[in-house]
């Protein structure tokens, strides 16, 4: 496969991932079994162009903080992002110096995928005709910035997963809920991608030279997806519920573990060629089973 093929479909995925709740690290990690790996540089470049292209997504916000600063409404709204952000990072900065590796075994995030899309439904189906709060309150706060630290340390929770489930667990609405998430998100993660940058670059001295024109054409791709992707999800959560993306983590937690079952079963064979045999079976049953 062609290294641009390959590096617009992992911003793809990247981007999609990063902003839906289905865990972008997820994602990475088993598209990686399939694709040819990238630099850990590579794929922070493009997350933090996916973060800065959906800043313009949010131009009320940016002319309350830019223009209204001294408004008490801007500034405490500005503080409660603040303290979500420090809640993460602190514990984040901890976790980086100590080199923290996370785990990049399927089923680790088969489970947490299954666990996250199973709490979707049930948070839903909880809310249903339950009356629903606008305003971001301290405990919604706290809990955004735990769910961003526990998301970064279990790959398949999602980031954007873990911090929306919360919130409406404490009574938060979707589009607010959503909003705060994001809003939180961005600055957490072009801090952590500018540390992983500024690491990556020191420790450059004997490692091979990077591809920086599909760097750059990640980045590309990882802006305009996104634009496309949190433009669709913003309109989304005004009229409909999160149990279709529930439903699609479990669904892809059991096609994961099918594949590593079926690994185990044939371990002369790798997940990249179960993958495509593993689809023609399932497929295949029911049509032999009917003959």
């Amino acid at each position: 496969m062609p290294l641009w093929i390959t590096v617009v479909l992992l911003g793809i995925i990247e981007v999609i991932t990063e902003f839906l709740p289905v865990s972008s690290t997820g994602h990475l990690l088993i598209a990686e079994h399939w694709l040819p790996q990238q630099t850990i540089l590579f794929n922070v470049v493009i997350q933090c162009g996916a973060v800065l292209a959906v800043l313009p997504l949010f131009p009320e916000r940016l002319r309350q903080f830019f223009f209204c600063w001294r408004e008490p409404a801007t500034r405490d709204y500005l503080l409660k992002i603040f303290v979500a952000c420090a809640i993460t990072g602190g514990p984040g900065y901890v976790l980086e110096k100590k080199n923290f590796k996370l785990d990049d075994h399927l089923m680790p995030i088969a489970i947490a995928l299954f666990v996250g899309g199973v709490l979707f439904i049930i948070v839903e189906k909880w809310l249903r005709n339950r009356p629903l709060k606008n305003e971001v309150t301290w405990p919604i706060v706290v809990a955004v910035g735990i769910g961003q630290l526990v998301a970064a340390i279990f790959p398949g929770t999602s980031r954007s997963g873990a911090t929306i489930l919360l919130a409406l667990i404490l009574g938060l609405n979707r589009v607010a809920a959503t909003e705060f998430a994001f809003l939180v998100g961005i600055p957490t993660m072009l801090a952590a991608g500018g540390l992983k940058i500024l690491k990556a670059l020191r420790h450059y001295g004997g490692a091979p030279a990077e591809n920086w024109g599909m760097v750059a054409l990640g980045f590309f791709v990882a802006a305009v997806v996104s634009i496309i992707a949190v433009k669709w999800l913003l309109r989304y959560v005004q009229t409909h519920t999160f149990i279709a993306f529930g439903w699609y983590r479990i669904a892809l937690a059991i096609f994961i573990a099918i594949l590593l079952l079926y690994e185990r079963r044939h371990p002369g064979q790798n997940l990249q060629r179960a993958a495509p045999t593993v689809w023609v079976r399932l497929l295949a049953r029911p049509i032999s089973g009917s003959t």
